[in-house]
């Protein structure tokens, strides 16, 4: 299962106050741990709120609303994305963590929805996806030159997202050919990977 797992902001890190020397070292090696155990996905620490944006949305209304945000309790200075076996070991990660911040501070965790858990509604997800990811195809074969692209997995989530490598495109295409899609194989697999 993933996890998000939110450091809570304190008023140090919305004034931009930077972590000493002294906790950055001891992140760095506890985000080398998480990589070593292949629990660690994405890590990064976020600019105060008052570079932030917010975008209330009141149904077809949309309103920007400009940082800062005064509930800090709310706020979030840094995730991490793990990839884990249990909440429970999850937990037990965090309870390893250093203190993020001098004094109190709170981490909060949260599971990620798998594509399993939306059930039979994310069938309209699915076929929303590969109409986006044949029309981008159909797109990069009718102007190559306009829509330059070095690496191309036409089966993720995103139309033309990155790819492992060139034997992963070519069966991609072959897949897609199969549903009566042209694709130019030749022109792909002549991108550099």
């Amino acid at each position: 299962m993933r996890v998000i797992v939110m450091v809570k902001a304190n008023k140090d890190s919305e004034a931009g106050i930077m972590p000493k020397q002294k906790l950055l070292a001891e992140m760095g090696k506890f985000n080398e741990e998480l990589v070593k155990a292949g629990v660690l996905l994405a890590a990064d620490g976020l600019q105060p709120s008052s570079k932030g944006k917010r975008v209330r949305f009141a149904g077809a209304t949309r309103t920007v609303i400009d940082g800062p945000f005064t509930e800090t309790k709310e706020l979030i200075a840094g995730f991490w994305l793990w990839q884990v076996r249990s909440m429970e070991e999850a937990v037990e990660w965090v309870k390893r963590c250093p203190n993020p911040h001098e004094g109190e501070a709170e981490i909060e965790i949260r599971q990620v929805f798998e594509a399993e858990d939306f059930g039979s509604e994310l069938t309209i997800v699915d076929q929303l996806q590969r109409e986006m990811r044949l029309t981008s195809v159909a797109r990069l074969i009718e102007h190559p030159l306009e829509a330059p692209v070095t690496r191309c997995d036409i089966s993720g989530p995103a139309p033309l997202s990155m790819s492992r490598n060139k034997r992963h495109v070519r069966a991609q295409s072959a897949r897609l050919q199969k549903g009566g899609v042209f694709v130019d194989t030749h022109f792909l697999s002549n991108q550099s990977f």
